[in-house]
């Protein structure tokens, strides 16, 4: 390279793991601007700056494919908890909950005018789209309903997003038929659509929701991709080969499936969602007049008492967050502690709470096998996720006992499944977390590090790397990332953030 070809940044000696799956190498990396321009030996080249990474692997940025930082991206764009785990990409929109579709490219549009930390891109929730239609009502949508929501769908692509999510345990998105959601899926462009679900049931019926969702996808004539794959409940934990059978056997009929799954046991949601779909009809206020009333509260509770028997007891259920400020005692306590504390019923003391809260009370729920978790991380076609947001250990978004995945998800892969358990090799991990996703999700020139890409890059101590956060502790960081640097500009370095904002917003079709 002359002169006028001076490098801004060389990462000089560090092990390069590309993404590609291919074994690492020593290799130095040549920046300029927010491109990756040459890899090989650059020890001769001149630049701004030179970055040592003796010791090191030095990988593409992480993309975490399923998130839920919509709100805590503007509320603090440093995405902390995510940069400091090497993230460099969050995918927003999921589990069928987005922005409404005729504010989604201002939505957009916002987050690129304030400036990000990391890359963010969208898909457009189904259970929005019907919420936009057909409200919290419990009926089959008309076709001229479903056309609306196919005309709302195209709005929202316009606009940027990236595919269409759907929530089937949550209200509304639950109370649509599979007919109902292909017909959905057949609004996506061209034949790169992308359908991620959270299927219609994860425990008891899990073969039957995922024989649901490839038959949407088919139909749909879209990909399918299945959000936080699990088997809940000790009863269930057997079907997992089954799963990948059916997976197997849609591929073989031509109907690409993935998957992404977060390295934990728990998992997290409302408390609410321990009760029937039935009973949520109608929206907040109806469901509360449910659980007031007696005998529609008997009801109610069977259903419940199913649930808690499925999770084998009360200590299963961890209160996460609350709104009232006399109840957040209670967060990061089982619902079992808190029943024996108050003196309740644990079952009439779950109905309290989502009264008093107006039903605001996030729970984290332990209902996963360890050896089910490591299986499906290490399928070719999982890709690590966080069905998380971006939090940090200060400010707001330091509130509640979230779910420690938040934090540790992508250094819990490398640290505990990677280094420890030996599942998969590291290159397979980051093949898993950075060019799978970017391929899957159409993340153009991301997820490589190859001459050309954007430089999304995160360089680790892969004997060190852990993930710190616990149920019991969960604001806390994840140790043993360096560096992270995002389209070129370094944001984090030995543990000090800057505050530049280099993320962009990424769009779809």
């Amino acid at each position: 390279m002359g002169a006028q070809e001076t490098l801004d940044t060389v990462i000089l000696g560090g092990t390069v793991v590309d993404g590609s799956g291919s074994p690492g190498r020593r290799a130095d990396i040549g920046i300029r601007g927010e491109r990756i321009v040459a890899i090989g030996d650059l020890s001769g080249e001149s630049s701004e700056r030179k970055i040592d990474a003796d010791g090191l692997t030095v990988a593409p940025g992480f993309i975490d494919v399923h998130t839920h930082s919509e709100d805590e991206l503007v509320e603090n764009p440093l995405a902390e908890s995510k940069i400091r785990q090497g993230v460099t990409t969050e995918i927003l929109g999921m589990d069928g909950g987005s922005y409404r579709p005729d504010e989604f490219g201002d939505k957009l549009d916002e987050l690129a005018r304030r400036g990000i930390a990391l890359n963010a891109g969208s898909f457009v929730g189904q259970g929005t789209l019907r919420g936009e239609v057909l409200g919290m009502s419990d009926r089959r949508a008309t076709a001229s309903e479903i056309e609306r929501m196919r005309s709302l769908a195209r709005q929202a692509f316009a606009a940027g997003a990236l595919g269409i999510s759907s929530g089937l345990e949550y209200t509304p998105g639950g109370f649509a038929s599979a007919e109902e959601i292909a017909g959905l899926c057949q609004a996506m462009p061209g034949t790169d659509g992308l359908y991620a679900t959270h299927m219609r049931n994860e425990d008891d019926g899990v073969l039957e929701a995922v024989e649901e969702a490839i038959a949407i996808a088919e139909r749909g004539g879209v990909g399918l991709h299945i959000s936080h794959l699990k088997c809940q409940g000790e009863r269930n934990w057997a079907k997992v080969g089954e799963i990948f059978d059916a997976m197997a056997s849609a591929e073989s009929r031509g109907v690409s499936v993935t998957m992404d799954r977060y390295p934990y046991i728990a998992y997290s949601t409302g408390l609410s969602n321990l009760m029937p779909l039935w009973s949520r009809e109608g929206g907040t206020a109806r469901f509360i007049e449910r659980l007031r009333d007696e005998a529609q509260w008997a009801r109610i509770r069977v259903s419940v008492e199913d649930k808690i028997a499925l999770l084998g007891s009360w200590d299963a259920v961890m209160v996460s967050s609350v709104r009232l400020e006399k109840n957040k005692v209670f967060q990061g306590k089982t619902i079992r502690e808190i029943a024996a504390a108050e003196g309740r019923d644990p079952f009439e003391l779950t109905r309290k709470l989502i009264i008093e809260e107006d039903n605001r009370v996030g729970i984290v729920g332990f209902g996963m096998s360890e050896e089910n978790t490591a299986r499906i991380l290490a399928h070719p076609s999982c890709m690590p996720a966080s069905d998380g947001s971006s939090l940090a250990t200060y400010g707001a978004l330091r509130a509640g006992s979230p779910h420690p995945r938040s934090y540790g998800t992508f250094a819990r892969v490398l640290g505990k499944y990677v280094r420890e358990l030996k599942i998969m090799s590291l290159e397979e991990s980051v093949r898993k977390m950075t060019s799978l996703p970017a391929a899957r999700f159409g993340l153009s020139e991301r997820g490589r590090l190859t001459p050309g890409s954007f430089a999304d890059v995160v360089l680790f101590d892969a004997a060190s790397v852990k993930d710190e956060a616990t149920f019991r502790e969960p604001h806390q960081y994840a140790s043993g990332f360096e560096m992270v640097l995002v389209n070129g500009v370094v944001v984090l370095e030995r543990g000090e953030r800057s505050y530049d904002l280099p993320g962009k917003v990424l769009r779809g079709f």
